[in-house]
């Protein structure tokens, strides 16, 4: 009797230790990861799609990651009845040592008539030109190095963006969930 009442202590202790270095919290934090400058070049498709290709020399910058953004990319923009703008972007980044890594994002935009104007006079909107601008980025990599963005899921606020004839491109900051 005394050895099943040892071997249960054990098994709750046992069980109890484990449970509590892997529970879960309600608490979310961040990161910071990086800052992905994309420039891109608009094509209408019709009323509700639009159709973004990603250009050459973009970038990648941050404390663990550092690179370029590959072509072909492309940001498929489809605009809700409400008039708000789902994101779905597709890309790949290569690191400055030459790791590949597809990186892919929703996300939602709201504009507002003032953010329009402003854009349409050639002005770089920051975060407060919009009412709302976050992705959602996900990464894929085979590199060893940067398996850790397998990992996690990602989240960006845009930091600028800029659209005339001359220049286009939206800069994010992209930070880990935590």
């Amino acid at each position: 009797m005394k050895n099943i009442a040892a071997i249960t202590a054990f098994v709750l202790t046992l069980f109890g230790l484990c449970a509590n270095t892997n529970a879960q919290t309600t608490q979310v934090s961040t990161e910071y990861l990086m800052t992905v400058h994309i420039p891109t070049e608009r094509m209408a498709v019709d009323n509700s799609l639009t159709i973004v290709n990603i250009q050459p020399g973009g970038t990648v910058k941050g404390p663990k990651i550092s690179g370029k953004i590959l072509p072909p990319g492309g940001d498929w923009v489809r605009v809700m009845p409400s008039g708000a703008l789902r994101l779905d972007v597709r890309l790949t980044i290569e690191t400055d040592d030459g790791a590949l890594i597809y990186m892919t994002y929703g996300g939602v935009v709201v504009g507002s008539k003032e953010a329009s104007d402003a854009l349409a006079r050639g002005e770089v909107l920051g975060e407060n030109g919009f009412p709302y601008f976050v992705t959602t980025p996900q990464f894929q990599t085979s590199s060893p190095k940067y398996d850790w963005l397998n990992k996690l899921q990602g989240v960006g606020k845009v930091a600028s963006y800029k659209r005339t004839k001359e220049e286009s491109y939206v800069r994010y900051d992209i930070y880990a969930l935590r």
